[in-house]
């Protein structure tokens, strides 16, 4: 008996090893798989997923139009919003509860540092917007002129004493810990200010530098979704297993083509097109200047002459933003790649779960961050003018002259143009 019992165990492990060939349709699921995971066009649960993630992107776009509606200083308090719930999620990536326990306030020197870099960046961006805002009060004026003229001290001395707090809160057997959330700090600083900074910049030279570039990456993201979703069955890269070759392809080509028409659109507006040279909220008019001007461009022999329309008009700044648009379609995209990548080093699926369907807000944002940079360069570079304006040297004088020099600066132009209109006469 025991000898039978042993050849059936060997023949049943026997046959447990023998490998089970696959059903043609088992095989043609793994074939569909991208580094162990299904394309999302085979994700079974796909549709509730879509539906959830539709919502919330109809309650964000609505919640951004009516921001835009407000105006330019109700766009940087949402940016201000955005640093700071990003920042949350990141400083919580390296967070152990068992090492702060022993040490009581230092997620409050995390916060210290992040506000002076706020600070700081807000205070050189937007140094001329504040004091065009309170020139009529002559007492505020010196005040914030004072303010703006010593920020740098007083933010490096704020960094300095959280430099001096974190020294003083160094405990022996956590030292490691410490340094380490150090370092984290300091890179989440130069994330999301030495990026996202870029992007209060682009509102006020107009809300349409900052509303074209985040609407064609918001385009890219939706289009390659749904291109995905419906098309894709090639793999793009290794990082982001959902992501297609037909999702990219397609998404690029309708976000170049929206990025030459929403230009069209937008430039139209002069709340869009007119930079604000201060902090107030009223409406705003102004020349939209040569880059919002139509261009008429003749048809001529190229269509039929029964075709209604024989020229075409272009306006200069439609060129460029397909410039914007071949960005956010082929670059911009790989900062969620970087993103992505990032996640899978820490093991996680989001950076946070703040919007349903998407993940945290630093999900919705990586590739928003590249291309903020990009669209205040390009602006600088090609559109903003080379030569002294009369912009750049007011805040030349308010940044550098007390209100007694700005004075007698005033009281000598008065005089240089009084003796010029008597040599004219």
């Amino acid at each position: 008996m025991q000898g039978d019992t042993s050849s059936s165990d060997v023949s049943a492990s026997h046959v447990g090893r023998l490998r089970r060939r696959k059903h043609p349709t088992e095989a043609t699921a793994d074939g569909n798989r991208a580094n162990g995971q299904p394309l999302l066009v085979n994700d079974q649960s796909k549709y509730k997923s879509m539906l959830i993630r539709t919502y919330s992107t109809i309650w964000m776009i609505g919640g951004f139009a009516f921001t835009i509606y407000m105006g330019h200083l109700y766009i940087w308090a949402m940016v201000v919003v955005i640093q700071i719930y990003m920042a949350r999620e990141l400083f919580n990536l390296l967070r152990k509860s068992s090492e702060e326990k022993q040490l009581p306030g230092f997620r409050l020197l995390n916060w210290h540092f992040f506000f002076t870099a706020m600070l700081y960046t807000y205070g050189r961006f937007l140094s001329r917007q504040l004091v065009n805002t309170v020139t009529s009060d002559h007492l505020l004026y010196k005040v914030v002129s004072g303010l703006i003229k010593y920020q740098m001290f007083i933010c490096y001395f704020l960094y300095i004493a959280g430099f001096v707090w974190f020294i003083l809160t160094l405990k022996k057997k956590t030292y490691k810990y410490q340094f380490k959330q150090y370092a984290w700090t300091h890179m989440i600083l130069l994330t999301v200010f030495g990026q996202s900074a870029f992007t209060v910049a682009n509102i006020f030279e107009g809300i349409f530098w900052f509303l074209l570039p985040a609407s064609l990456i918001v385009i890219n993201d939706i289009f390659a979704y749904l291109f995905g979703f419906f098309l894709g069955r090639t793999p793009l890269i290794k990082l982001s297993p959902k992501k297609t070759w037909e999702g990219f392809i397609g998404a690029s080509v309708t976000t170049i083509i929206s990025a030459f028409l929403l230009a069209n659109v937008m430039g139209h507006s002069q709340w869009l097109t007119c930079p604000r040279k201060d902090l107030s909220t009223g409406w705003l008019y102004c020349d939209p200047g040569p880059m919002f001007k139509p261009e008429h461009y003749s048809l001529g022999e190229w269509v039929p002459h029964w075709f209604p329309w024989k020229e075409l008009a272009i306006m200069p700044v439609q060129w460029h933003a397909l410039a914007l648009g071949l960005f956010a379609s082929i670059i911009a995209p790989f900062g969620g790649f970087f993103a992505s990548g990032f996640k899978r080093a820490f093991k996680i699926k989001d950076f946070g779960d703040s919007i349903p369907g998407h993940g945290g807000i630093t999900d919705r944002m990586d590739c928003q961050m590249v291309m903020a940079v990009f669209a205040y360069i390009y602006h600088q570079s090609f559109i903003a003018p080379q030569n002294f304006s009369v912009e750049i040297i007011l805040d030349q004088i308010i940044r550098n002259l007390t209100y007694e020099e700005q004075k007698y600066l005033y009281e000598q132009l008065g005089e240089m143009f009084h003796d010029r209109q008597l040599a004219q006469s």
